[in-house]
């Protein structure tokens, strides 16, 4: 994995999770803990990623940011999460990605 997908899956993660220790970025990334700390230094220059200490302490994602805000309507949402049984492979997992990282942003505007 390079660098710059690396940082786009942390950012994925991040944005159905909003908050994750760097314990399960390191495994979920399949990287060292330096690496994922300067993946994090790094997105957080473009995006409003911030870090904290103690026992809720990890990577964080500023609430209500959603970086695919524009990208999908509630109707091609709900179409993807019906091919999704369709796919196998690579193809499932791409297409797991972008359910999972538009999935919270489609719930909080159906309240």
């Amino acid at each position: 994995m390079t660098a710059a997908e690396r940082r786009q899956r942390i950012l994925d993660i991040l944005c159905v999770r909003r908050h994750v220790q760097y314990s399960v970025l390191k495994k979920e990334c399949g990287a060292c803990r330096s690496t994922i700390f300067n993946d994090v230094c790094a997105l957080s220059l473009s995006y409003p990623v911030y870090t904290s200490t103690g026992r809720y302490g990890g990577v964080h994602l500023v609430d209500g940011f959603y970086p695919s805000k524009a990208n999908l309507t509630k109707e091609q949402f709900e179409l993807l999460k019906r091919l999704l049984p369709t796919l196998s492979g690579n193809d499932k997992e791409i297409m797991l990605s972008i359910i999972k990282s538009n999935e919270r942003r489609i719930e909080n505007e159906q309240t």
